[in-house]
């Protein structure tokens, strides 16, 4: 005998009520619960994100295509923070009527979907005559959209009384209420331990690639995905680390601080410093002198403590410590890929004479590290800064690798939008969506 088809489920309340409404009706109320959703302080944080993210695969995977993408990401970020600025004015006693009307529509749709999802789970237990109520006045909440003000509330007060005449007794429980916001919160920690963690430059050894203030995304997922509390990484990705990356890892040899270095050699690579420069298998990487008299903004960073910081951060406002130095700039290049680093001659011999090792070989499972300005950078070339005053050559291994510096999504560096009164330090806008990683095709930078 054939098994007999289980019976279809109930329509929800909310297929109820849209089922009421005409094809206008039902029109009028997307069209208000649109307006509500692009009125939300939300909002333009939401669209700028979700275009970011899209902007980020596509600069990541065709690194050149920003040189065209950026000024129109940058257009949007101005036109959405023009939009949050926008709507926070509105929401002020300037227009106190709008605001009246869009609150109660909020409060409207926060009683709509309580009483939705009580009354799902309560169907059963609910007689025709309790349904029908709660039914009727769902119905009138969603007819109140885009209606004057007393409307609204009245219709909502209807709902609320429905809700404590036969939903009350069924109020949802600590799994339900805290559901939300749990899967919330487990979106976003997946989201930072997986795909992408923001990172903020904390000195000037990476310059001028990424300059002190700048804050930047990090690509967790393309080497491969570390197990939680371990530094093990057990299959890779996309891809492995390779030279001339720029990776945050953290410090193998002083754990409590996150680094940020370019990787310069992979494992099986022979490394030598000379005074031409670096050489790599026996090969002097080419580089290019784009600026002999290059000048560069830089100011002293202090580890705080919480008791302190507030102290540090209120005089590092208000007193300008930024000071600008002189440098040689050379664009080098790693298998086609250039990139910037400053390394004037002079300075380039002291620091060979400090190196107690100038040739390595990396070994499997690890990378080396060098900053971009290469002579104030205490990078693997002296131990990483290692706690016991050693400066013998320190290695990277992989599972100590956080992920690949991608995108300077925002910049509080020298100059810029306000610095005269914050110290010199401003916001430079001109530094937002920029990618870590070189075109090529960029102008000599003067």
């Amino acid at each position: 005998m054939a098994e007999e088809a289980k019976a279809a489920p109930p329509p929800s309340l909310a297929q109820v009520v849209l089922g009421r409404l005409s094809a206008e009706d039902q029109k009028r109320l997307n069209k208000w619960r649109w307006h509500d959703r692009l009125v939300s302080l939300w909002a333009p944080v939401t669209v700028l994100a979700l275009v970011f993210v899209v902007y980020l695969a596509i600069v990541d995977s065709v690194v050149c295509t920003y040189l065209w993408l950026q000024p129109a990401m940058q257009a949007l970020g101005l036109l959405c923070f023009g939009w949050w600025l926008v709507l926070l004015v509105m929401r002020t006693p300037l227009a106190k009527k709008w605001n009246e009307v869009r609150e109660a529509r909020y409060r409207a749709e926060e009683i709509l979907a309580e009483v939705e999802a009580i009354a799902g789970k309560a169907r059963k237990q609910l007689k025709d005559k309790a349904w029908d109520e709660i039914v009727a006045a769902s119905e009138a909440t969603v007819r109140s959209f885009g209606q004057p003000l007393d409307q609204v509330k009245g219709a909502s007060k209807s709902l609320e009384l429905a809700y404590d005449k036969h939903l009350k007794s069924h109020k949802r429980g600590w799994a339900d209420l805290t559901g939300g916001f749990a899967r919330a919160l487990l979106i976003a920690l997946t989201f930072r331990a997986v795909l992408l963690d923001p990172f903020k430059i904390p000195s000037g050894s990476m310059i001028p690639t990424l300059e002190l203030g700048d804050q930047i995304f990090v690509n967790k997922f393309i080497y491969g995905v570390r197990l939680p509390f371990t530094d093990y990484v057990p299959f890779v990705i996309v891809r492995a680390p390779k030279a001339g990356d720029v990776i945050v890892f953290n410090n193998p040899v002083n754990p409590q601080y996150d680094y940020i270095k370019r990787v310069v050699g992979v494992a099986g690579d022979t490394l030598e410093f000379t005074e031409d420069g670096l050489v790599v298998n026996g090969q002097l990487m080419p580089r290019t002198l784009e600026n002999a008299e290059y000048r560069f903004w830089e100011h002293n960073e202090v580890q705080v403590t919480s008791f302190d910081s507030l102290k540090y951060w209120v005089s590092t406002w208000r007193e300008n410590d930024w000071s600008e130095k002189p440098e040689a700039l050379y664009r080098e290049v790693f298998a086609g890929v250039p990139h910037l680093i400053l390394d004037e001659t002079e300075r380039r011999k002291g620091s060979l004479a400090q190196m107690e090792v100038k040739s390595v070989k990396v070994p499997a499972g690890h990378v080396f590290v060098m900053g971009d300005n290469r002579n104030n950078s205490l990078d693997s070339r002296f131990g990483l800064n290692n706690l016991n005053g050693s400066r013998a050559p320190e290695f990277v291994p992989f599972g100590s690798i956080k992920g690949k510096a991608t995108v300077i999504w925002f910049s509080l560096s020298h100059g810029g939008f306000l610095s005269s009164f914050f110290g010199g330090t401003g916001i430079r806008y001109d530094r937002f969506f920029t990618p870590v990683t070189m075109c090529g095709d960029e102008a000599p930078r003067k």
